[in-house]
């Protein structure tokens, strides 16, 4: 079923086919896809990891590789046909049509200001605006998509933003060239519940007074039950049907459309669920038989970051806290959880603990051996001990290794284990993990963001360490993957005697999975206590906050 509103559409595509030619013959990618998207109009594109939704986003582009081709169809924009093939007009992509990509690492430019590359973005539009108010105007949007204190923030870089916060960057330089049509392909992936919201506040804003029109290509329901007009279901490179966000929500056709539905998890926010003690947790204990249960206790954590490197500010004192006096303690054989915006510390914490980062100040002990935080890198022996899923999957594989390199290079890493037992190993996690063995042979470019995601939690798992960090996880995943991979998650630390702390915005992901959960607020622990407790009777305003935020639509 296609939108019939007796007006031209915007854009229409019709019967569009690709294939994909590489040296072990031709694969179809996409086949027979039609849709229409209307001027004001808010398209979602759902479907599982390697439906095809981020190609056909790029074909419509024009940003497909040489090694693509257009086997049928047609795409027109403005009621003119143009190609899929990169055969768009100078003039349209980049100020007619902009882009929001799934991997804001790869979308920013490292030796380029965040400021300066939304100002570059407004001149190359419009060569007329002054530069001074071409910066004004980049300072505004910087503000417009949540990014605290945009004046002193517009001269840092991309590596010294969270995730969130490079997502929302990138997002600002789309809405710089003021487009008819934004594509964005997983454009809230890295953004927890509150700036989630309001993020999508701003695009629908955006649309109902600029009359702009926007494809949305996602995973999360939550976000098409909030924003979408119309959805587009794809499964195997196909439209599996199309229609009204209330009709595909409330009463979908196909089979698929209500297994995608019925994965989603829900967040539990009813009262009755369980029955804390006073405290709301068990893992706070210090003394008794829970105490000796600790596995890891980080105490009084705290990191400052300073001005250094391309920063033009040294004689100005902008010294901040990304941790302040942080704590956590995590059980033997459990899973728990940390929570809070983008910029909070999440990540950071992770990484101390990981042995990546150093801290200012604080101690770490692992089943009872203090590990000295002050330093990074080998130096501190955290290596080995906890293994790392990092936030971006594109930066976390080595371009030149196979996925069958990088997997069999983690087994041998993190155990003693003969030759001839790696490939059996790394086939039973691929077979786990939902993946195809015949990826073995691929490299991290020729996966979708989903599968290099779960090729990383493989790689984790393989080496087997004594607690493994979980950075957002599931964040690139669609729910149908994002509930095997949580089901893993689980068996795996039951079966391996692991521990895990899960680093997440989604909250109802966090409370199916975590024992017990830690929410973090500009650096500091806001609020703790067993994942029933903070979800269902925690007071705090701040964790209200949070799970106010999510969709209404799939909370109980």
């Amino acid at each position: 079923m296609t939108q019939n509103t007796g007006r031209t559409p915007l854009l229409q595509v019709k019967n569009l086919g690709l294939r994909h030619r590489s040296a072990s013959g031709p694969v179809t990618i996409l086949t027979d896809v039609s849709f229409e998207l209307g001027r004001g109009e808010i398209l979602g594109i759902i479907g599982e990891s390697g439906a095809g939704k981020s190609t056909l986003g790029n074909a419509l582009l024009g940003l497909l590789a040489p090694e693509f081709q257009l086997t049928s169809g047609t795409i027109e924009f403005d009621g003119k046909p143009i190609g899929a093939m990169g055969e768009w007009e100078r003039p349209i992509r980049g100020r007619r049509v902009s882009a929001i990509f799934q991997d804001h690492t790869a979308s920013l430019d490292p030796l380029m200001s965040v400021g300066a590359q939304v100002e570059e973005t407004i001149l190359a539009v419009d060569g007329s605006v002054p530069r001074r108010e071409a910066r004004r105007r980049a300072v505004e949007l910087l503000a417009r998509v949540g990014i605290p204190e945009p004046q002193r923030r517009y001269g840092n870089y991309p590596h010294q933003f969270s995730g969130g916060q490079r997502q929302r960057a990138v997002i600002a330089i789309a809405l710089a060239g003021s487009p008819d049509i934004i594509i964005a392909d997983e454009p809230t992936s890295a953004l927890d519940a509150t700036v989630q919201k309001q993020i999508l506040k701003l695009l629908r804003t955006l649309v109902d007074e600029t009359g702009v029109s926007i494809i949305l290509v996602t995973h999360d329901m939550g976000v098409v039950s909030e924003i979408t007009d119309r959805v587009l279901v794809m499964r195997k490179g196909q439209v599996v049907e199309q229609d009204r966000t209330s009709v595909i929500l409330d009463a979908p056709a196909n089979d698929y459309t209500r297994n995608l539905l019925a994965a989603v998890p829900r967040l539990r926010i009813s009262t009755a669920a369980g029955e804390p003690d006073a405290n709301g947790s068990r893992t706070m204990s210090s003394d008794g038989e829970e105490g000796d249960n600790m596995l890891l206790v980080a105490e009084g954590v705290s990191k400052t970051f300073s001005p250094k490197g391309f920063s033009w500010n040294l004689g100005r004192n902008t010294a901040k806290f990304a941790l302040s006096d942080a704590s956590i303690r995590l059980p033997r054989g459990e899973i728990t959880g940390i929570v809070g915006e983008s910029g909070s510390g999440k990540t950071t914490l992770g990484r101390i603990i990981a042995g990546l980062d150093a801290a200012s100040v604080g101690r770490v002990t692992i089943g009872g051996n203090e590990f000295d935080v002050s330093k990074s890198g080998r130096r501190n022996g955290l290596l080995g001990r906890v293994q790392m899923v990092f936030q971006d999957p594109s930066v976390s594989l080595n371009p030149r290794m196979t996925i069958g390199e990088a997997l069999r290079e983690s087994i041998r890493f993190g155990a003693d284990m003969c030759p001839g037992d790696e490939p059996a190993d790394v086939g039973t996690m691929m077979d786990q993990l939902g993946l195809s063995r015949t990826l073995l042979a691929r490299y991290p470019h020729q996966l979708s963001g989903g599968q290099k995601q779960r090729v990383c939690i493989a790689r984790a798992l393989l080496a087997r360490p004594q607690i493994i960090i979980a950075d957002e996880p599931t964040s690139a995943l669609d729910v149908s993957v994002q509930a095997e991979i949580v089901k893993l998650l689980k068996d795996s630390i039951a079966e391996w005697d692991m521990t895990m702390i899960f680093i997440s915005h989604d909250l109802a992901v966090v409370q199916q999975l975590c024992t017990s959960v830690y929410i973090l607020k500009d650096g500091r622990v806001e609020d703790f206590g067993s994942s029933d407790f903070i979800f269902a009777q925690s007071q705090n305003p701040y964790t209200r906050a949070l799970i106010e935020a999510r969709s209404l639509r799939f909370t109980y």
